[in-house]
């Protein structure tokens, strides 16, 4: 497969239902693609004006500040500790580093990449791109052999699901048995919401927990986009395995993937303020605590959901058909055909609206508009 062969993307099979929703009296409340909408914090906003003289060509390794940072940050907010400034790596967002890790591996035809069953489409997409065989399986011990390359996503999108500590160790063991990298896409981290993750840390793929102090084989993928607003800077890194961590720097040298100068200033910067975090992760609560009970007055069944930014919900009926229902009322929802063939009869709501679209949709989720 080359990029020539590549599907149109999903999202314009929406455009239709998006044009339905448009033309409701009040305008369209779009909960589909997850983008945030609230303003970049304004420390973070600082640093990247604060860092504009960037004469000369970034390093692909990230800054001694941005390294450290990133280290102090799984420490202090991730429980992961040990970690060193040569086990950590920025990346230009974390949807380059999902598509491209198995080209930067090295893997082909015959190999195997394992991902979840509800999951992001660029996980299978990357597989194919270097030939290797895409293989959507939640236990570990479904994971085949041959398998180079094994993504968890927890908390999960679109589905919201948190894996403990405990799975995450049997997916170690059983990546390490079949000789594959664990990749752990842990985006959604800070955005806790039912028990015990409103309280107890979600926890990482270095936890050492999971990987009894030995990180080899394993990587830890987070993104800023999330957490701080920052979809637009393109802001995230990977960390874990050092061999592993250097590979990839080598390979991302010769390819120039470099984060710009100002990014990394304020990646740095945004890493080391928690505050921000707390407002933007109660923001997303209040919204959640609004459309929730509203999606489940509409008929609407809630799975997983525990943690993230959406809501993995169910009429048990096609996805095209709730679409439907709900663009007549001026709501644009993403269907569970976008996120693999298993969950045809899923939705996905996104809390990235603002309060007052929140509200809307909540209303006539309601019939109340």
């Amino acid at each position: 497969m080359s990029v020539d062969d590549l599907a149109d993307y999903p999202w314009d099979a929406v455009a239709p239902f998006a044009a339905t929703a448009r033309a409701h009296p009040d305008g369209i409340v779009d909960l589909s693609i997850g983008s945030p909408v609230d303003p970049t914090p304004q420390i973070i906003a600082d640093a990247l004006r604060g860092a504009t003289d960037a004469h000369a060509y970034p390093q692909t390794v990230g800054t001694v500040p941005l390294r450290e940072a990133i280290v102090d940050w799984y420490a202090r907010r991730r429980g992961v500790t040990g970690l060193t400034p040569d086990q950590v790596l920025p990346t230009i967002g974390s949807k380059e580093l999902v598509a491209l890790l198995p080209l930067l591996l090295g893997l082909g035809p015959g190999d195997v990449v394992v991902h979840p069953r509800a999951a992001y489409p660029t996980y299978e997409v990357s597989a194919r791109l270097v030939g290797a065989t895409p293989v959507a399986a939640d236990d570990p011990e479904d994971w085949p052999e041959g398998t180079r390359l094994a993504w968890i996503n927890s908390p999960g999108n679109p589905d919201g699901r948190v894996q403990d500590a405990a799975a995450l160790r049997r997916a170690r063991l059983r990546a390490a048995e079949l000789g594959a990298v664990l990749a752990g896409d842990e985006c959604y981290a800070e955005l806790g919401w039912d028990a015990p993750w409103d309280t107890d840390p979600i926890p990482s793929v270095l936890d050492e927990r999971v990987t009894g102090g030995d990180v080899t084989g394993v990587l830890s993928v987070y993104s800023l986009s999330k957490q701080s607003n920052l979809a637009g800077y393109r802001a995230a890194f990977l960390a874990g395995d050092a061999a592993l961590v250097a590979r990839l720097l080598t390979a991302r040298k010769h390819l120039g993937l470099m984060v710009p100068a100002p990014v990394q200033a304020a990646m740095a910067v945004a890493l080391g303020d928690d505050a921000h975090v707390a407002a933007q992760r109660e923001s997303y609560r209040a919204r959640r605590d609004v459309l929730l009970p509203a999606v489940e007055a509409a008929g609407f069944r809630i799975d997983g959901s525990e943690a993230g930014l959406y809501l993995w919900a169910t009429r048990d009926e096609d996805a095209w058909e709730s679409l439907g229902w709900l663009a007549d009322r001026g709501i644009l929802a993403g269907p569970g055909h976008f996120y693999g063939t298993f969950h045809p009869q899923h939705v996905r709501f996104s809390l990235t609206a603002s309060d007052d679209r929140i509200r809307a949709a909540a209303a006539r989720l309601r019939g109340e508009s």
